[in-house]
């Protein structure tokens, strides 16, 4: 037990959040290069004979440069093992990190120092601070001219509702950018660029060193003095306490592109956090170092490997230890089952593992029984985690095949495809899949879905937009078939055999609820 528990107390687990071109991605990969599971970083918009993102494993994000899926990268540093969750910033894949941040006992947001706080990061930062996790902040960039950093403090402070405590403080922006000084040490770590190669010459320096002026700009020094007395006496006290309830964000500076400032910034990360969190079941709390197995799904992908046509649940461990062929017990689909063939997934690349602790991320072949939010344990144990709710889309397509011979495909895409939690799909009651409706939170959704559909499964599809902008889960016992609706509101079914109404309008919801007393709906899906 006491190794169980020196395992889990070493693991990290985290998931990197930040508006679209914040440098999360580039972020990501220089933690990799320091925990060496890479050589050389790739880059995110390169040319074609340029290295891709490791975590871009979809050749669709490859051609975008663009993250549309959840990676998990797990990595060995300094005795710790540490699980990435890296999630898509762009905001029509935000389902998927909605998701992925249920898995995450920590969040690093990436802030762009030119933009400061923007839409997708309030977006993502209420999901944090809905389960109260510790929330670290990387402010990117500082190698291009930026905003003060005061300025961004206060934007930080105003828009998301977060104090802030800055860690270090960034000496000059863009060309004038001469390093980072830390508060801890009070040493001033001064970079040199390198070409994204793991090492980069680092010259340290004291406030009181002689050759201070010589090494930075003209007025730098004076003006790092005044910041330095600034955040001394005005600025938020440091409070382990609070970071760890996610009441008070610690702040770095740093450009993860020229590696200023990523590595003091691992190396902080990793005591500011704690190891794996209990997590909620049937009104208890379950310890991480219980000893018993469990774990959720919280992701599924089809076709991580083409050739293969296989079909990947990722489950988070919450407890216990983890191994090979062990036998467990899945809850929802009440059954005895053993998993054989366990991996840790670094985007592309599989490795089978023989055991795996409270705080790792896994990877389960999966022949289509497990769902989003499903639970596993030892057997024994009858306990279900809290569900992950089913966000209501917000936009409609009717889809239907090009070539009526490859019925099938389709039926088998779409279906994988939607219990991956990418897009919702939903048909007439009692109809089958004769005409799909795809809902998805973002449009981009659908071209992802055309892709994914001709380049795994080699089928064409005709997509309709149509006119319905809301949905909502019927969760009272109403029968459908006697409702009193607005012509315009629309009766259809999701593949768990829900019945949802769809509308154009809002006054149409209230109509529905007006001419039907007992009807209640609902804007999530059931996360039970």
């Amino acid at each position: 037990m006491s190794n169980l528990k020196e395992q889990i107390k070493k693991r990290r687990t985290f998931a990197i959040i930040s508006h679209p071109d914040a440098g999360k991605t580039t972020l990501t990969e220089k933690l990799l290069l320091y925990g060496g599971a890479i050589n050389l970083a790739g880059t995110v918009k390169g040319k074609k004979n340029t290295r891709h993102a490791v975590s871009d494993w979809m050749e669709i994000e490859k051609q975008r440069g663009i993250s549309v899926t959840s990676s998990v990268l797990q990595f060995k540093y300094d005795g710790y093992c540490i699980n990435i969750l890296d999630t898509p910033g762009h905001q029509d894949f935000s389902e998927d990190t909605y998701r992925t941040l249920m898995a995450a006992d920590s969040a690093v947001m990436v802030i762009d120092a030119a933009k400061g706080v923007e839409a997708q990061t309030r977006k993502l930062f209420k999901v944090c601070t809905l389960r109260h996790i510790p929330i670290i902040t990387f402010i990117n960039k500082m190698d291009r001219e930026a905003q003060s950093p005061f300025d961004l403090l206060e934007d930080i402070e105003n828009v998301l509702g977060i104090n802030t405590c800055p860690m270090n403080w960034p000496i000059g922006s863009g060309k004038e950018f001469k390093g980072v000084y830390d508060r801890k040490s009070r040493k001033i770590l001064s970079y040199i660029p390198n070409n994204g190669q793991q090492e980069v010459e680092t010259v340290e320096l004291s406030l009181d060193d002689p050759d201070l002026d010589s090494k930075l700009f003209y007025g730098q020094k004076d003006a790092l003095f005044d910041d330095i007395d600034l955040l001394d006496g005005a600025g938020n006290a440091f409070d382990i306490d609070l970071v760890r309830k996610g009441q008070l964000t610690p702040v770095f500076f740093g450009s993860a592109l020229n590696n200023f400032g990523v590595e003091p910034f691992l190396q902080e990360f990793l005591e500011l956090t704690t190891g794996p969190l209990p997590r909620e079941a049937g009104g208890e709390l379950i310890a991480p170092d219980s000893d018993f197995f469990s774990a959720f799904v919280f992701k599924i992908q089809a076709n991580m490997n083409k050739a293969h046509r296989d079909r990947v649940a990722f489950m988070r461990i919450c407890s216990g230890r983890f191994d090979k062929n062990m036998d467990v017990y899945h809850v929802q689909g009440d059954r005895k089952m053993k998993i054989s063939q366990p991996q840790q997934i670094m985007a592309q690349e599989r490795e089978i593992v023989e055991e795996a602790f409270a705080g790792d991320i896994i990877g389960v072949f999966d022949p289509g029984i497990f769902s989003i939010g499903d639970t596993i344990v030892s057997p024994g144990q009858k306990f279900a985690f809290k569900g992950i709710p089913t966000f209501a889309p917000e936009h409609f397509a009717l889809v239907r095949q090009k070539d009526t011979m490859k019925r099938k495909q389709f039926v088998k895409g779409m279906n994988q495809i939607a219990q991956e939690g990418a897009i919702q799909i939903f048909h007439e009651p009692e109809s089958g899949m004769e005409e799909v409706i795809v809902g998805v939170v973002g449009v981009l959704q659908f071209d992802v879905l055309k892709y994914r559909l001709e380049n795994e499964y080699n089928v064409e599809i005709i997509m309709e937009s149509t006119p319905y902008q809301f949905i909502r889960w019927i969760v009272s016992d109403s029968d459908y078939k006697t409702l009193d609706l607005a012509s315009d509101t629309k009766v259809v079914a999701d593949f768990k055999e829900n019945k949802l109404l769809l509308f154009r309008s809002e006054w149409s919801i209230d109509w529905a609820l007006e001419h039907n007393k007992d009807l209640r709906l609902q804007e999530f899906g059931n996360a039970e």
